[in-house]
């Protein structure tokens, strides 16, 4: 990511639902123009982050194993860490949830279902909305 224009250019997406991920990957390839690296599971995430490195991490909450949440910690865990922005995408929008989600790191959280023609200008702004991160 271009720290001066904070511009996202590679996302690392995680999500276990196969339709789900691949209307993702062609809103956020073709619409967004982005490069995707897609995972299906917090453990394969935490194996082919390092090699991809990505300018974003966009996250499942609701995932079998290692959940989102636990994703996002495991990442964090890593030697390197993790200095990128994190965006949560879920169905579960309970004010105290989103609370938890930004406790832990995200900068913010996409609704489930989400519009495959505004999921990438949904998370410029969010990130545009977070410069510290």
């Amino acid at each position: 990511m271009d720290a001066s224009t904070n511009t996202v250019e590679r996302i690392l997406y995680v999500e276990d639902d196969p339709d789900i991920r691949s209307i993702a990957e062609l809103s956020l390839r073709d619409v967004g123009g982005f490069e995707v690296c897609l995972c299906e599971s917090g453990s394969e995430a935490l194996k082919l982050i390092a090699d991809f490195d990505p300018d974003l991490v966009l996250l499942d909450v609701m995932m079998p194993g290692m959940d989102g949440p636990q994703t996002l910690k495991a990442l964090q865990q890593r030697p390197e860490g993790l200095n990128i922005p994190v965006i949560f995408m879920t169905a579960r929008l309970q004010p105290s949830e989103i609370e938890e989600y930004r406790s832990l790191g995200a900068i913010g959280v996409i609704p489930k279902p989400f519009d495959p023609m505004t999921l990438a200008d949904d998370i410029r702004r969010l990130v545009a909305d977070n410069p510290e991160r």
